[in-house]
């Protein structure tokens, strides 16, 4: 299995080694993205999968059961990256899910119901700025208004996916019913260090945070450096900069006396006119703010708020904060985490409960069907980077928690369906 994992690790990421120091660059519906893609088709071909491609490109790998009328379990992730990003950020999860269908054909498993494992377009927002386009087409979550969102060079989510042979207004068609699909669980490295802090082999993700994302502006009055008396100065700049350690310590000390933790990061930062002999003007900000705890989420918004009404009386400039996005965490299946917990005890692997601060394709695919996360190590926690690793070790340790879970779900040995809970 290992030497498995390592091929074919390097057939999906194109390339002959993981020492890539530039990193990988594979869009969202670009041609890199349906190479990569070819290779996952060529191996679940080898596997004896059959192949499906839905309206919005999403790849379906399946493993025909017993009973093909019942509602399918499915596995799977992504494949594109950010730009100059790592090689395991999505692909790990591909791969897993595929090396699980492997393990279980080896060991002679025979499905009562059908295996997916599902392979989707565009998880990144690396090149659009919005993320998992392929799982929210199959979740039914796709506001086909944003195909005129553009990427850097000015080309729209709708003329890359017709550059590639899709027709963006049939992406509400790849939308798949309810009753379909009876689980979803999605493999994906941390891209922390919380699991080896705490000194366990993988983690069972409870929850998604997504953000709250403000956009402050701050209009001061721009002036010469050399003439301007100092308590003369509407400098925009200096009022605006007691809000970034702000942010910070506020959110850190939530997370000191709450039970979730809450993160907030100054990410975003524009002076203006942004020259040397200029007093600073104007500001804008950008501020994101996630946690599973989606009322902590507004506590802090409403303290930057009341911040930025001081600062503003106390350096006579004007502050305005635009919300940009007030997305609701995602709460997981309880039953699916429960499941993938009695999975780690039968397979003498250690443990821990977190919340994952990044979005997956996980999220949608929960707002539909009950659906887990779970968390293998990496390197460092160094993600979204050309130093992005994953053991070959704890990727085989991945393999067989997802072999085992799919074998628990898709031949029913377990008297609580997965389909009772949350989602």
């Amino acid at each position: 299995m290992k030497q498995w994992l390592e091929t074919t690790l390097l057939d999906l990421n194109l390339v002959d080694t993981m020492n890539q120091p530039e990193g990988f660059t594979r869009l969202g519906y670009t041609v890199l993205e349906n190479e990569s893609i070819a290779v996952f088709k060529r191996v679940a071909t080898e596997l004896g999968l059959s192949l499906r491609t839905d309206q919005a490109g999403n790849v379906i790998a399946r493993w025909e059961g017993s009973n093909p009328e019942l509602p399918a379990v499915a596995t799977g992730s992504h494949v594109d990256t950010v730009a100059s990003g790592g090689g395991y950020d999505g692909v790990a999860g591909v791969l897993c899910a595929l090396g699980a269908i492997k393990l279980l054909k080896e060991k002679g498993f025979t499905p009562k119901h059908s295996i997916e494992v599902i392979n989707f377009r565009s998880e990144e927002s690396s090149r659009f700025g919005i993320s998992t386009l392929g799982s929210k087409a199959m979740s039914g979550l796709l506001d086909l208004a944003i195909g005129d969102v553009a990427d850097p060079e000015g080309v729209t989510i709708k003329d890359a996916v017709e550059a590639l042979g899709f027709e963006w207004e049939h992406f509400s068609q790849a939308e798949r019913g309810s009753d379909e699909i009876k689980c979803f669980v999605e493999l994906h490295i941390e891209q922390g260090t919380v699991i080896e802090d705490h000194q366990k082999q993988f983690g069972v993700v409870d929850g998604v945070a997504c953000p709250i994302r403000l956009k402050l502006t701050v209009e001061g009055k721009a002036g010469h450096t050399g003439t301007t008396p100092m308590a003369k100065r509407q400098d925009a700049l200096v009022a605006i900069a007691p809000l970034i350690s702000f942010v910070s310590e506020t959110a850190l000390q939530k997370s000191q006396v709450n039970t979730k933790p809450v993160v907030a990061t100054v990410s975003k930062i524009e002076a203006f006119p942004n020259v040397l002999t200029v007093i600073p003007g104007n500001v804008e900000l950008g501020i994101d703010i996630r946690s599973v705890d989606d009322s902590l989420k507004k506590e802090v918004e409403q303290e930057i708020r009341q911040k930025c009404i001081e600062l503003a009386e106390e350096f006579h400039v004007t502050i305005q904060v635009d919300k940009l996005v007030d997305n609701p965490s995602v709460l997981l299946s309880d039953t699916v985490a429960a499941q993938l917990k009695t999975v780690g005890d039968e397979l003498n692997l250690t443990y821990h409960e977190l919340d994952s601060g990044a979005g997956h394709d996980v999220m949608n695919m929960a707002k539909k069907w009950p659906s887990g996360l779970i968390f293998i190590p990496c390197l460092d926690g160094v993600s979204h980077h050309p130093a992005e690793h994953a053991s070959i070790e704890d990727l085989e340790m991945g393999v067989r928690i997802i072999a085992s879970f799919l074998e628990l779900e898709a031949s029913d040995k377990n008297a609580n369906s997965s389909r009772s809970s949350r989602s």
